[in-house]
Protein backbone atom coordinates (compact mmCIF):
# COMPACT_ATOMS: atom_id res chain seq x y z
CA UNK A 1 0.00 0.00 0.00
CA UNK A 2 2.86 2.38 0.88
CA UNK A 3 4.63 1.45 -2.35
CA UNK A 4 1.57 2.43 -4.40
CA UNK A 5 1.31 5.80 -2.59
CA UNK A 6 4.94 6.79 -3.25
CA UNK A 7 4.55 5.69 -6.86
CA UNK A 8 1.58 8.01 -7.22
CA UNK A 9 3.53 10.94 -5.76
CA UNK A 10 6.43 10.32 -8.10
CA UNK A 11 4.09 10.06 -11.09
CA UNK A 12 2.40 13.34 -10.14
CA UNK A 13 5.76 15.13 -9.88
CA UNK A 14 6.75 13.77 -13.27
CA UNK A 15 3.54 14.96 -14.89
CA UNK A 16 3.97 18.42 -13.37
CA UNK A 17 7.49 18.60 -14.68
CA UNK A 18 6.36 17.57 -18.14
CA UNK A 19 3.43 20.06 -18.04
CA UNK A 20 5.85 22.85 -17.28
CA UNK A 21 8.08 21.87 -20.13
CA UNK A 22 10.54 20.26 -17.83
CA UNK A 23 12.43 23.58 -17.54
CA UNK A 24 13.29 25.41 -14.30
CA UNK A 25 11.33 28.65 -13.46
CA UNK A 26 12.73 31.69 -15.32
CA UNK A 27 13.83 34.85 -13.50
CA UNK A 28 11.62 37.94 -14.10
CA UNK A 29 12.73 40.12 -17.00
CA UNK A 30 14.22 43.53 -16.30
CA UNK A 31 11.90 46.50 -16.80
CA UNK A 32 13.24 49.32 -18.93
CA UNK A 33 13.18 52.63 -17.03
CA UNK A 34 14.79 56.03 -17.25
CA UNK A 35 16.70 57.26 -14.26
CA UNK A 36 18.57 60.40 -13.34
CA UNK A 37 21.38 61.07 -10.90
CA UNK A 38 20.34 63.24 -7.97
CA UNK A 39 21.53 66.77 -8.71
CA UNK A 40 23.62 68.52 -6.07
CA UNK A 41 24.26 72.23 -6.52
CA UNK A 42 23.87 75.64 -4.90
CA UNK A 43 20.26 76.57 -5.58
CA UNK A 44 18.48 79.92 -5.21
CA UNK A 45 15.12 79.16 -3.64
CA UNK A 46 11.98 80.65 -5.17
CA UNK A 47 8.66 80.58 -3.37
CA UNK A 48 5.35 80.74 -5.22
CA UNK A 49 1.92 81.47 -3.74
CA UNK A 50 -1.57 81.76 -5.18
CA UNK A 51 -2.84 85.27 -4.53
CA UNK A 52 -5.93 87.34 -5.17
CA UNK A 53 -5.95 91.01 -6.10
CA UNK A 54 -7.73 93.38 -3.71
CA UNK A 55 -8.14 97.15 -3.60
CA UNK A 56 -6.05 98.90 -0.98
CA UNK A 57 -9.13 100.81 0.19
CA UNK A 58 -12.77 99.92 -0.39
CA UNK A 59 -15.70 102.02 0.79
CA UNK A 60 -19.37 101.11 0.84
CA UNK A 61 -21.49 104.14 -0.02
CA UNK A 62 -24.35 104.55 2.46
CA UNK A 63 -26.69 107.48 2.97
CA UNK A 64 -26.68 109.37 6.26
CA UNK A 65 -30.39 110.18 5.78
CA UNK A 66 -33.34 108.05 4.72
CA UNK A 67 -35.41 108.63 1.62
CA UNK A 68 -35.85 107.87 -2.06
CA UNK A 69 -33.01 108.37 -4.51
CA UNK A 70 -34.09 111.18 -6.83
CA UNK A 71 -30.89 111.71 -8.85
CA UNK A 72 -27.81 109.77 -9.91
CA UNK A 73 -24.85 111.79 -11.17
CA UNK A 74 -22.49 108.98 -12.30
CA UNK A 75 -22.91 105.62 -13.97
CA UNK A 76 -21.68 102.34 -12.56
CA UNK A 77 -18.04 101.58 -13.37
CA UNK A 78 -17.09 105.27 -13.51
CA UNK A 79 -13.90 106.67 -12.02
CA UNK A 80 -14.76 109.14 -9.26
CA UNK A 81 -12.85 111.55 -7.04
CA UNK A 82 -13.13 112.26 -3.34
CA UNK A 83 -16.03 114.65 -2.65
CA UNK A 84 -17.67 114.15 -6.05
CA UNK A 85 -21.50 114.03 -5.87
CA UNK A 86 -22.80 110.56 -6.73
CA UNK A 87 -26.48 110.42 -5.69
CA UNK A 88 -29.21 112.64 -4.26
CA UNK A 89 -31.91 111.69 -1.78
CA UNK A 90 -35.30 113.45 -1.72
CA UNK A 91 -34.64 116.57 0.35
CA UNK A 92 -38.17 117.99 0.78
CA UNK A 93 -38.77 116.69 4.29
CA UNK A 94 -35.33 117.89 5.37
CA UNK A 95 -35.97 121.35 3.94
CA UNK A 96 -39.16 121.52 5.99
CA UNK A 97 -37.32 120.35 9.09
CA UNK A 98 -34.67 123.02 8.58
CA UNK A 99 -37.24 125.80 8.20
CA UNK A 100 -39.06 124.63 11.32
CA UNK A 101 -35.82 124.51 13.32
CA UNK A 102 -34.86 127.98 12.14
CA UNK A 103 -38.29 129.33 13.15
CA UNK A 104 -38.01 127.78 16.61
CA UNK A 105 -34.54 129.24 16.98
CA UNK A 106 -35.75 132.73 16.03
CA UNK A 107 -38.63 132.45 18.51
CA UNK A 108 -36.36 131.34 21.34
CA UNK A 109 -33.83 134.07 20.53
CA UNK A 110 -36.59 136.70 20.77
CA UNK A 111 -37.67 135.29 24.13
CA UNK A 112 -34.07 135.33 25.35
CA UNK A 113 -33.63 138.95 24.22
CA UNK A 114 -36.78 140.00 26.13
CA UNK A 115 -35.64 138.05 29.19
CA UNK A 116 -32.28 139.82 29.16
CA UNK A 117 -34.01 143.23 29.15
CA UNK A 118 -36.17 142.21 32.10
CA UNK A 119 -33.14 140.98 34.03
CA UNK A 120 -31.30 144.22 33.35
CA UNK A 121 -34.33 146.23 34.56
CA UNK A 122 -34.68 144.16 37.73
CA UNK A 123 -30.97 144.56 38.48
CA UNK A 124 -31.33 148.33 38.36
CA UNK A 125 -34.39 148.22 40.64
CA UNK A 126 -32.68 145.81 43.00
CA UNK A 127 -29.72 148.19 43.24
CA UNK A 128 -32.17 150.88 44.41
CA UNK A 129 -33.79 148.31 46.75
CA UNK A 130 -37.08 148.96 44.95
CA UNK A 131 -37.90 145.25 44.55
CA UNK A 132 -37.39 142.10 46.51
CA UNK A 133 -34.25 140.03 45.82
CA UNK A 134 -36.42 137.03 44.93
CA UNK A 135 -37.86 138.83 41.89
CA UNK A 136 -34.36 139.44 40.51
CA UNK A 137 -33.36 135.82 41.15
CA UNK A 138 -36.43 134.63 39.27
CA UNK A 139 -35.60 136.90 36.31
CA UNK A 140 -32.01 135.62 36.18
CA UNK A 141 -33.23 132.00 36.28
CA UNK A 142 -35.74 132.70 33.49
CA UNK A 143 -32.98 134.22 31.34
CA UNK A 144 -30.83 131.10 31.83
CA UNK A 145 -33.73 128.89 30.78
CA UNK A 146 -34.28 130.93 27.61
CA UNK A 147 -30.54 130.76 26.89
CA UNK A 148 -30.63 126.95 27.17
CA UNK A 149 -33.60 126.80 24.79
CA UNK A 150 -31.69 128.91 22.27
CA UNK A 151 -28.68 126.58 22.49
CA UNK A 152 -30.93 123.54 21.96
CA UNK A 153 -32.61 125.16 18.95
CA UNK A 154 -29.24 126.10 17.50
CA UNK A 155 -28.22 122.44 17.72
CA UNK A 156 -31.45 121.44 15.93
CA UNK A 157 -30.70 123.93 13.15
CA UNK A 158 -27.16 122.53 12.73
CA UNK A 159 -28.55 118.99 12.60
CA UNK A 160 -31.16 120.02 10.03
CA UNK A 161 -28.46 121.73 7.94
CA UNK A 162 -26.32 118.59 8.10
CA UNK A 163 -29.29 116.47 7.01
CA UNK A 164 -29.83 118.81 4.08
CA UNK A 165 -26.18 118.52 3.03
CA UNK A 166 -26.29 114.72 3.47
CA UNK A 167 -29.08 114.41 0.91
CA UNK A 168 -26.26 114.83 -1.63
CA UNK A 169 -24.14 111.67 -1.32
CA UNK A 170 -20.48 112.15 -2.28
CA UNK A 171 -17.58 109.74 -2.79
CA UNK A 172 -15.37 109.41 0.33
CA UNK A 173 -12.30 108.36 -1.72
CA UNK A 174 -10.76 108.48 -5.17
CA UNK A 175 -11.44 105.28 -7.09
CA UNK A 176 -13.85 103.40 -9.31
CA UNK A 177 -17.48 102.67 -8.55
CA UNK A 178 -18.94 99.21 -9.06
CA UNK A 179 -21.80 98.45 -11.47
CA UNK A 180 -24.19 97.18 -8.79
CA UNK A 181 -25.28 100.65 -7.73
CA UNK A 182 -28.90 101.44 -6.88
CA UNK A 183 -30.97 103.36 -9.38
CA UNK A 184 -33.30 106.35 -9.05
CA UNK A 185 -36.49 105.53 -7.13
CA UNK A 186 -34.96 103.12 -4.64
CA UNK A 187 -35.52 103.84 -0.96
CA UNK A 188 -32.43 103.94 1.22
CA UNK A 189 -32.28 103.53 4.99
CA UNK A 190 -29.86 105.82 6.79
CA UNK A 191 -26.63 104.01 7.66
CA UNK A 192 -27.87 100.63 6.41
CA UNK A 193 -28.55 100.52 2.68
CA UNK A 194 -25.44 100.06 0.50
CA UNK A 195 -25.98 102.28 -2.54
CA UNK A 196 -22.68 101.49 -4.27
CA UNK A 197 -19.08 100.50 -3.57
CA UNK A 198 -16.02 102.55 -4.50
CA UNK A 199 -12.52 101.08 -4.40
CA UNK A 200 -9.09 102.55 -5.04
CA UNK A 201 -7.21 101.50 -8.17
CA UNK A 202 -3.57 102.41 -7.53
CA UNK A 203 -1.85 100.79 -5.75
CA UNK A 204 -3.46 97.36 -5.41
CA UNK A 205 -2.97 94.63 -2.81
CA UNK A 206 -2.44 90.93 -3.52
CA UNK A 207 -3.42 88.67 -0.63
CA UNK A 208 -1.89 85.21 -0.29
CA UNK A 209 -1.22 82.61 2.38
CA UNK A 210 1.68 80.39 3.37
CA UNK A 211 1.66 77.19 5.36
CA UNK A 212 2.80 76.95 8.94
CA UNK A 213 5.73 74.74 7.93
CA UNK A 214 6.97 77.24 5.36
CA UNK A 215 6.57 80.09 7.84
CA UNK A 216 8.72 78.23 10.38
CA UNK A 217 11.30 77.55 7.68
CA UNK A 218 11.44 81.20 6.64
CA UNK A 219 11.40 82.36 10.25
CA UNK A 220 14.91 81.02 10.69
CA UNK A 221 16.22 83.62 8.24
CA UNK A 222 13.78 86.48 7.84
CA UNK A 223 11.46 87.05 10.79
CA UNK A 224 12.20 89.96 13.10
CA UNK A 225 10.11 91.80 15.69
CA UNK A 226 7.83 93.28 13.02
CA UNK A 227 7.11 90.06 11.14
CA UNK A 228 8.59 88.95 7.84
CA UNK A 229 10.32 92.20 6.95
CA UNK A 230 13.98 91.35 7.49
CA UNK A 231 15.03 91.24 3.85
CA UNK A 232 12.24 88.96 2.63
CA UNK A 233 9.21 89.95 0.62
CA UNK A 234 10.85 92.65 -1.48
CA UNK A 235 10.94 92.74 -5.28
CA UNK A 236 8.04 90.30 -5.52
CA UNK A 237 7.02 89.22 -8.99
CA UNK A 238 3.46 88.67 -10.11
CA UNK A 239 2.47 86.13 -12.76
CA UNK A 240 -1.02 86.73 -14.15
CA UNK A 241 -3.54 84.03 -15.03
CA UNK A 242 -2.55 84.10 -18.73
CA UNK A 243 1.06 83.30 -17.83
CA UNK A 244 2.38 86.79 -18.46
CA UNK A 245 4.56 88.51 -15.88
CA UNK A 246 3.33 91.79 -14.43
CA UNK A 247 5.89 94.48 -15.36
CA UNK A 248 6.18 96.02 -11.87
CA UNK A 249 7.46 94.44 -8.69
CA UNK A 250 5.83 94.63 -5.31
CA UNK A 251 6.63 94.15 -1.65
CA UNK A 252 5.05 92.79 1.51
CA UNK A 253 2.98 95.41 3.29
CA UNK A 254 0.92 93.48 5.85
CA UNK A 255 1.46 90.27 7.82
CA UNK A 256 -1.41 88.87 9.85
CA UNK A 257 -1.03 88.65 13.63
CA UNK A 258 -1.44 84.87 13.64
CA UNK A 259 -2.49 81.74 11.79
CA UNK A 260 -6.06 81.26 10.63
CA UNK A 261 -8.03 78.78 12.71
CA UNK A 262 -9.51 76.79 9.82
CA UNK A 263 -6.47 76.33 7.57
CA UNK A 264 -3.55 76.95 9.90
CA UNK A 265 -1.94 79.28 7.36
CA UNK A 266 -0.50 82.77 7.63
CA UNK A 267 -2.10 85.55 5.56
CA UNK A 268 0.06 88.22 3.94
CA UNK A 269 -0.65 91.19 1.67
CA UNK A 270 1.72 92.63 -0.90
CA UNK A 271 1.31 95.99 -2.59
CA UNK A 272 1.83 96.55 -6.33
CA UNK A 273 1.67 99.85 -8.18
CA UNK A 274 -1.11 99.86 -10.78
CA UNK A 275 -0.67 102.97 -12.95
CA UNK A 276 -2.20 101.36 -16.06
CA UNK A 277 -5.17 99.97 -14.08
CA UNK A 278 -4.32 96.49 -15.33
CA UNK A 279 -4.90 94.81 -11.97
CA UNK A 280 -8.56 94.48 -11.02
CA UNK A 281 -10.12 93.34 -7.74
CA UNK A 282 -10.83 89.62 -7.72
CA UNK A 283 -8.10 88.62 -10.19
CA UNK A 284 -5.98 85.59 -9.32
CA UNK A 285 -2.22 85.61 -9.80
CA UNK A 286 0.91 83.82 -8.63
CA UNK A 287 3.17 85.73 -6.26
CA UNK A 288 6.82 84.79 -6.79
CA UNK A 289 9.30 85.60 -4.01
CA UNK A 290 13.04 85.08 -4.12
CA UNK A 291 14.49 83.37 -1.06
CA UNK A 292 17.86 82.29 0.19
CA UNK A 293 20.51 80.34 -1.73
CA UNK A 294 20.61 76.74 -0.49
CA UNK A 295 24.16 75.41 -0.50
CA UNK A 296 24.67 71.91 -1.99
CA UNK A 297 20.95 71.38 -2.36
CA UNK A 298 19.69 68.03 -3.64
CA UNK A 299 17.25 68.21 -6.57
CA UNK A 300 15.22 65.55 -8.37
CA UNK A 301 12.60 65.73 -11.14
CA UNK A 302 9.10 66.52 -9.97
CA UNK A 303 7.84 63.67 -12.14
CA UNK A 304 9.88 61.24 -10.01
CA UNK A 305 7.90 61.98 -6.84
CA UNK A 306 4.83 60.00 -5.89
CA UNK A 307 2.45 61.34 -3.23
CA UNK A 308 0.23 59.05 -1.17
CA UNK A 309 -1.73 59.73 2.02
CA UNK A 310 0.23 62.84 2.84
CA UNK A 311 3.61 61.17 2.29
CA UNK A 312 6.03 61.37 -0.63
CA UNK A 313 7.98 58.50 -2.18
CA UNK A 314 10.49 57.95 -4.96
CA UNK A 315 11.75 54.79 -6.62
CA UNK A 316 15.52 54.56 -6.83
CA UNK A 317 17.92 52.21 -8.57
CA UNK A 318 19.08 50.06 -5.68
CA UNK A 319 21.87 47.53 -5.31
CA UNK A 320 22.12 45.22 -8.29
CA UNK A 321 20.00 47.57 -10.40
CA UNK A 322 16.85 46.56 -8.59
CA UNK A 323 13.91 48.83 -7.78
CA UNK A 324 13.82 50.22 -4.28
CA UNK A 325 11.15 52.52 -2.88
CA UNK A 326 12.28 55.32 -0.59
CA UNK A 327 10.21 57.71 1.53
CA UNK A 328 11.45 61.29 1.19
CA UNK A 329 10.66 64.71 2.56
CA UNK A 330 10.40 67.37 -0.12
CA UNK A 331 10.97 71.11 0.05
CA UNK A 332 10.12 73.80 -2.47
CA UNK A 333 9.79 73.33 -6.23
CA UNK A 334 12.48 74.84 -8.44
CA UNK A 335 11.28 74.92 -12.04
CA UNK A 336 10.63 71.31 -13.05
CA UNK A 337 12.78 70.05 -10.17
CA UNK A 338 11.96 69.48 -6.53
CA UNK A 339 14.28 70.15 -3.62
CA UNK A 340 14.87 67.16 -1.34
CA UNK A 341 14.98 67.88 2.38
CA UNK A 342 15.74 64.31 3.50
CA UNK A 343 15.68 60.69 2.32
CA UNK A 344 18.20 60.80 -0.54
CA UNK A 345 21.89 61.39 -1.10
CA UNK A 346 23.85 62.73 -4.05
CA UNK A 347 24.88 59.19 -5.02
CA UNK A 348 21.31 57.96 -5.53
CA UNK A 349 19.66 57.47 -8.91
CA UNK A 350 15.93 58.13 -9.06
CA UNK A 351 13.48 56.84 -11.64
CA UNK A 352 12.20 59.71 -13.75
CA UNK A 353 10.14 57.47 -16.03
CA UNK A 354 8.72 53.97 -15.67
CA UNK A 355 8.36 53.84 -11.88
CA UNK A 356 4.69 52.86 -12.20
CA UNK A 357 5.72 49.62 -13.93
CA UNK A 358 8.03 48.50 -11.14
CA UNK A 359 7.75 46.74 -7.82
CA UNK A 360 10.32 46.74 -5.00
CA UNK A 361 13.06 44.22 -5.80
CA UNK A 362 12.26 44.06 -9.52
CA UNK A 363 15.32 44.10 -11.80
CA UNK A 364 15.72 47.21 -13.92
CA UNK A 365 17.16 47.99 -17.31
CA UNK A 366 18.34 51.51 -16.60
CA UNK A 367 18.71 54.26 -19.20
CA UNK A 368 20.34 57.31 -17.67
CA UNK A 369 19.09 60.78 -18.64
CA UNK A 370 20.15 64.31 -17.77
CA UNK A 371 18.32 67.50 -16.72
CA UNK A 372 17.93 68.59 -20.36
CA UNK A 373 15.90 65.47 -21.09
CA UNK A 374 13.28 66.58 -18.56
CA UNK A 375 11.99 69.15 -21.04
CA UNK A 376 10.30 66.37 -23.00
CA UNK A 377 6.97 65.11 -21.66
CA UNK A 378 6.73 61.77 -19.91
CA UNK A 379 5.63 58.92 -22.18
CA UNK A 380 2.29 57.52 -21.14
Amino acid sequence: MKRSFFSLVALTATLLAVGCGGKPAQAPQAVEVKAMQVIQQDTPITYEFIGQVQPKTEAQIKASVSGNIVAKHVAGGSTVTKGQPLFEVDSRQYETALLNAQAQLAQSQAALSNSKLETLRYKQLAAQQAIARQILDTAVSTEQQHSAVVAANQARVRQAENDMRDTVIVSPIDGRMDVNELDVGNFVQAGQTVIATVSTEDPMLVQFSMSEMLYLQLAQHYVDGNGMTNGWGKDLKLVLSDGSEYPLTGQIQQVDRGLTKNTGSLTLKATFANPRKLLLPGMFARVVAQGEVRKNALLIPQRAVQELLGKTFVTIVGEGDKAEQREVRMGVRVGNLWLVESGLSATDRVLAEGAAKTQPGMPLKVIMIGPDDLKTPVKQ
